[in-house]
């Protein structure tokens, strides 16, 4: 077997692929059914050594250690094993991405993963004839601390059949790049971090290895320009960025305020004590007014996620509106007991959900969805045991008056400004948005109102009056504590 050469050229073509080592699946919550892939530039090439900019005004640069395939001859339709006969070496690979521009690129990874210096490689070759495909090892150090260490033994999708199903259409000509996917432990580096990458075959004759291939992340001084789509990012992001919640600080799924206590404390009471209680403390603008529900008899209680549309323009939506826009990206990331909120301007010409998303939002485990907007596929979405809040049924597509623009910043919905986070209750006489930091002692007085009120009713019902019973005077307050023992 031959010792691993330097690595030298620029591919014609770096092709990355998605998803294919278990433990990174196990992160990402989905399972692909068949590789999936995107492009990288042959400028976003880099050797060992070579800094990585952070693009200015963004936050979430991500590393990924991958194992990297060089095509050693032009093939076309091969078989899997005649894939990795067509592969002269592997090497150690960074896919770098910028999390703040995934929006923009609608799953092409262009603008996110394509920057210069965005995909190092080498600093050697070793020798695929040397190897076996299923024994290999990629390893990943930062700032000296090991952080990600995987074998190719299990891997999803094996090196010979990428590079056979890539060959159904497409011609691989020697030098061209294959990116064969990241193991967990990816996640987000910092400015003065500094990212190592090794490929090694400790089983082989020699257990030649690739080197560390290192790479040091400086900060970009030059802010990107008003002309192209500008860094946006959310706790999805956040989180895929980083690897987990958990990693990025955020609230880990199922954590929330709303505990079963307080929740059925809530649901104890009506809205219409409730909104009491919040005009007591000075909060009269908090209902979300118009709307009818799905499930009228249903109580809905969870935490506020946002979603905005703006009004239709045709340039835009063909910009914003197509592919996993933010629309599909706010339904996708819903968590259980997440309310998904939309800001459609009272704009009732229209639907702003169906009943393919608000199925995904329950399966989701979402506790409910409230737009001031229409709904199309109304008997459907009403069949959902989730409730939905709506102004009225439309049967036109979103697009006719609306572009989905953000996600997770604050709204108005139905005259009411919401904020991600904001506990949302609703019941047949409508739905409030309660800051979480007065919840507790607004259901604690509600509680008690609702059994003051219980008092008062029985008097009425026994032939009381209502003056100095509704509300209590001094006598009916002592009468009142009477009756609670």
């Amino acid at each position: 077997m031959q010792n691993p050469t330097p690595f030298t050229g620029t591919p014609g073509k770096v092709i990355a692929l998605h998803l294919n080592y278990p433990s990174r699946i196990a992160q990402r919550g989905r399972v692909p059914e068949q590789p999936s892939y995107f492009l990288k530039p042959g400028t976003s090439v880099s050797a060992s050594g070579t800094p990585i900019e952070r693009p200015a005004g963004t936050e979430l640069l991500a590393f990924e250690g991958e194992i990297a395939l060089i095509i050693g001859r032009s093939i076309r339709r091969v078989s899997p094993d005649q894939g990795w006969a067509a592969v002269s070496g592997v090497t150690a690979a960074n896919d770098f991405g910028v999390y703040d521009l995934r929006y923009a690129d609608k799953g092409s990874n262009l603008k996110s993963k394509g920057g210069d210096g965005f995909t190092p490689l080498g600093p050697n070759v070793l020798n695929a004839r040397g190897v076996e495909p299923d024994a290999l090892r990629v390893r990943t150090w930062v700032n000296g601390e090991l952080v990600q260490d995987e074998s190719t033994a299990e891997l999803v999708f094996p090196f010979g059949r990428l590079v056979a199903d890539l060959s159904q259409l497409m011609t691989l000509e020697p030098g061209d790049v294959i990116l064969t996917g990241t193991p967990a432990g990816s996640s987000v580096v910092q400015p003065g971090d500094v990212v190592e990458v090794e490929v090694d075959a400790p089983t082989a004759p020699g257990a030649p290895s690739s080197g560390r291939l290192v790479t040091p992340v400086v900060a970009g001084a030059v802010a990107m320009a008003e002309y192209g789509a500008s860094p946006k990012i959310d706790d999805l992001q956040r989180a895929e960025a980083w690897g987990s919640a958990e990693a990025a600080g955020l609230p880990e799924a199922g954590s929330t305020i709303l505990t079963d206590e307080l929740k059925a404390k809530i649901n104890s009471v009506g809205t219409a004590t409730l909104s009491s209680q919040l005009r007591k403390r000075g909060l009269n603008n908090v209902s979300i007014d118009g709307l009818q529900s799905t499930r009228p008899t249903k109580r809905l209680v969870g935490l506020a996620r946002t979603l905005r549309f703006i009004p239709n323009r045709e340039d835009l939506f063909i910009a914003h509106g197509g592919g996993y826009n933010a629309q599909k990206r706010a339904f996708d990331s819903l968590r259980p007991g997440d309310v998904l909120v939309i800001e459609a301007r009272g704009e009732t010409g229209t639907g702003t959900v169906g009943d393919i998303l608000a199925l995904r939002a329950q399966v989701n485990g979402a506790a409910g969805l409230v737009t001031d907007g229409g709904v199309r596929d109304v008997t459907a979405v009403a069949a959902l045991e989730m409730p939905t809040y709506f102004a009225n049924a439309h049967p036109a597509v979103l697009g006719r008056r609306h572009v989905p623009w953000d996600t997770d910043l604050t709204i108005a919905c139905g005259g009411a400004a919401v904020q991600p986070g904001d506990v949302i209750v609703g019941d047949a006489d409508g739905v409030l948005v309660i800051p979480p930091h007065v919840i507790e002692e607004v259901v604690t007085d509600a509680i008690e109102q609702e059994r003051e009120e219980t008092f008062i009713a029985q008097m009425v019902a026994a032939g009381e009056g209502v003056d100095g019973l509704y509300p209590m005077n001094a006598k009916w307050k002592e009468r009142y504590r009477a009756w609670l023992q």
